[in-house]
């Protein structure tokens, strides 16, 4: 039977073990063959037999506590999330949690100081089923799919100090209320809800980026006229029109017409591209001087930036949705402690049948194992974390990328603007004739005056001076040439050299030289009437390597971490740079299409390395458009904020400052963060594992098992807070 794929999006979804329980729901359908639904776009795709309809799977998601929506415009690659969590239950809960909090802090300096009664009982329930609401729900969906999730913890806790509160106020005891307990847990969970919302509208914006480079409309010529046209109206062999200076549309064919193309989106490569007739050139690259005739063919979904974008998409939707530990333990905590806390009820009123006194131990037990500690343990380590790394110029925009990237074992490179400076440089000139270098430069600068080429700026950034050229004129794809002091002139590529028969003096070693080394090659010519075209010079262009990369590339060696170069560069150049850098691995000549199947393979083979630690990942580092799908394939993307937006929207870090040594910084931050976790999470169990037995016992009164807890939570910040302590290495040097 034939299968369909359908997609729509499902909204109400908080963590992972929501993105589970929509993918359980669906699974339950007669016919569904896989489900696979993105946390980050809020996306379900679901492949089924024919007999299933989207109305029936939408139906489950509704049922299963969510709400499916439908996707009304074929082209939308991810929902639009731009709409951000508001910020006013945020402030509204902080401000009302400020009067609970300001008597422990006038306590040391011997102010006592407390809200009547009423008061408490008012504030906290306005936090509690107002701005807590939301616990609630999504607690009731996790216990009604026999689940646990920190949302269903949170409402336990807090309702457990709120309601022993209430208790305390009606029968008179005013001194010893929770209120507190309840309305800080809830202003911090939210505060850590809010900042999750931002991480995923992050993860979004690689696609919006992506898309952006898509233009609207393309000038397509029918008959004698060229007409605008909206790119959705476009057809195969049709004939578009691109100016001097415009993104191309479509991928084609070029059929009339000769420029250069900047392809950096796809390639990486910081040269343009030479155009001429039937050259193919890729939608969203840009025009360079020359006015070019593209026959179409390729339009929207079948074109190479349609398919870069569905690449950006699927790899995220093939990250596998790391359980939370929290989440994880939730999921058997919360059943075992309200176990616990009704076999103490029972235990205590069978026994001694002071049902009152029976109420009070139970409640203990729900107190001494509310979540705070627990709930404080991995964001306050994280937020503390994200925050020290931020100072030293690392942007950790996914608290997800944090706590993996410890695991890192294998860092993938591209080469050009990120191991280089991404730009040519003039570093070399060899001189044929009598004129000095600074007279070949001056020639050669006259002749580039006012050019936006990369390789007429290098030229211009190395001359001391200028000439007087007259009838410059460009000749697309070969160079230039123009007139200076009654003289012709020609600077261009050793092709167009040949074809002018220009004579060369023995120069072949060093074009192998260069070559090898890959350098992009020009001449500076003259015509001379008794001997022809003869060259004057040769120029020598590299994209230099960045002075810290070899530092960078050592620290991560000293972290036993493997180095790799995935770029789309030549070979020959490829190689120069990861012989000079040490590199453990080189892969050349790689188009965006197969980025991320070469990561995916890096990460099969990062398995294979041998290591104390058996959870390897790898790691991408990027700067270009050409390495998004690479980046959300990647366990970890790192962009550089020199770079573009659509490689820092796709990654989970940026280097603020573009140095490379930031990598081992991110690297070594998150493993001491991880390991705060661990310690916390240690002190948060510590705590229940010796308090609630005792609370069970009757040993513990409510008002010992709320202090135990605030003291459980002091621990876990404090520890947390240590890491501000935290040098980066590239400052220790």
């Amino acid at each position: 039977m034939k299968t369909v794929e359908y997609h729509f999006f499902v909204e109400e979804m908080s963590c992972a073990s929501c993105v589970s329980r929509v993918e359980k729901a669906l699974r339950k359908i007669d016919g569904v063959i896989d489900v696979s639904v993105n946390l980050a776009t809020e996306k379900a795709t679901v492949e089924a037999n024919g007999n299933v309809k989207l109305d029936t799977l939408m139906a489950a998601v509704d049922k299963a506590g969510y709400h499916a929506v439908k996707i009304t415009e074929p082209e939308i690659h991810a929902k639009d999330i731009n709409k951000q969590a508001s910020l006013w239950p945020i402030i509204i809960s902080v401000i009302l949690a400020i009067p609970f909090v300001l008597p422990m802090l006038l306590e040391p300096f011997g102010i006592h100081w407390m809200m009547p009664a009423w008061l408490q009982l008012v504030i906290a329930s306005v936090v509690q089923f107002g701005l807590g609401a939301k616990f609630y729900r999504s607690g009731f969906n996790a216990a009604k799919a026999l689940s646990g999730n920190m949302d269903l913890l949170v409402a336990i806790g807090t309702s457990a100090a709120y309601g022993l509160s209430l208790y305390q106020l009606i029968i008179g005891n005013n001194d010893h209320l929770y209120f507190e307990s309840s309305v800080v847990i809830i202003t911090l969970i939210l505060i850590g809800k809010w900042l999750e919302s931002r991480a995923k509208h992050q993860t979004t914006q690689a696609i919006e980026a992506l898309s952006a480079l898509r233009p609207e409309v393309a000038l397509v010529r029918q008959g004698d006229q060229e007409v605008s046209l909206p790119i959705s109206q476009v057809k195969v062999d049709d004939v578009v029109v691109i100016k001097p200076g415009e993104r191309i549309p479509v991928d084609g064919v070029v059929i009339d017409g000769a420029s250069s193309c900047d392809e950096s989106m796809l390639t990486g490569e910081s040269f343009p591209v030479s155009k001429t007739l039937n050259s193919i050139v890729t939608g969203g690259t840009i025009n360079g001087e020359g006015l070019l005739m593209v026959k179409t063919t390729a339009v929207q979904a079948d074109s190479t930036l349609s398919k870069i974008i569905a690449m950006v998409e699927s790899a995220q939707a093939k990250k596998a949705p790391i359980q939370r530990i929290v989440d994880w333990i939730s999921a058997i905590f919360v059943p075992v402690i309200l176990l616990i806390a009704l076999i103490t009820l029972l235990a205590w009123g069978g026994i001694s049948h002071d049902w009152q006194q029976a109420l009070l131990h139970a409640v203990a037990v729900l107190v001494i194992a509310c979540p705070c500690a627990l709930g404080l343990a991995t964001p306050t380590a994280i937020m503390v974390g994200t925050g020290v790394a931020a100072r030293h110029g690392i942007l950790i925009k996914d608290a997800e990328a944090l706590e993996t990237l410890h695991n890192i074992n294998t860092v993938a490179f591209d080469k050009t603007g990120t191991l280089t400076i991404g730009k040519p440089e003039l570093v070399e000139l060899d001189v044929m004739g009598t004129e000095t270098a600074d007279q070949i430069l001056a020639l050669a600068a006259s002749m580039q005056a006012g050019s936006e080429h990369p390789l007429a700026k290098a030229i211009l950034a190395k001359a001391k001076s200028y000439n007087y050229a007259q009838n410059i004129t460009s000749v697309a794809g070969s160079g230039v040439m123009a007139t200076i002091d009654n003289h012709e002139y020609y600077l261009g590529s050793l092709r167009w050299m040949k074809s002018l028969n220009a004579y060369f003096v023995d120069m072949q070693d060093k074009i192998n030289e260069l070559t090898k080394k890959g350098y992009t090659i020009s001449f500076l010519a003259k015509q001379q009437s008794e001997n022809g075209v003869v060259i004057l010079a040769l120029f020598g262009f590299a994209d230099v390597i960045k002075p810290e990369a070899k530092n960078a590339i050592n620290a991560l060696h000293q972290l036993n971490v493997n180095t790799v170069m995935l770029t789309g560069d030549n070979q020959q150049a490829a190689n120069y740079v990861a012989q000079q850098l040490h590199l453990d691995k080189v892969i050349a000549e790689v188009l965006p299409q197969d980025k991320a199947n070469y990561i995916y393979q890096l990460q099969k083979e990062s398995q294979n390395i041998k290591s104390s630690n058996s959870n390897h990942k790898v790691a991408m580092v990027g700067d270009g458009i050409n390495d998004a799908p690479a980046l959300a394939a990647a366990d970890i993307g790192i962009a550089m904020g020199t770079g573009t937006d659509v490689a820092m929207h796709a990654a989970s870090i940026t280097l603020m400052r573009g140095n490379l040594f930031l990598i081992a910084d991110a690297i070594d931050i998150s493993r001491r963060t991880y390991n705060k976790i661990k310690q916390n999470l240690f002190w948060a169990f510590f705590y229940n594992l010796i308090g609630i037995p005792l609370a069970a016992f009757g040993f513990l009164n409510p008002m010992i098992a709320g202090a135990a807890m605030a003291l459980s939570s002091v621990s876990v910040v404090t520890n947390a807070l240590l890491l501000k302590r935290w040098q980066a290495r590239s400052e220790a040097k």
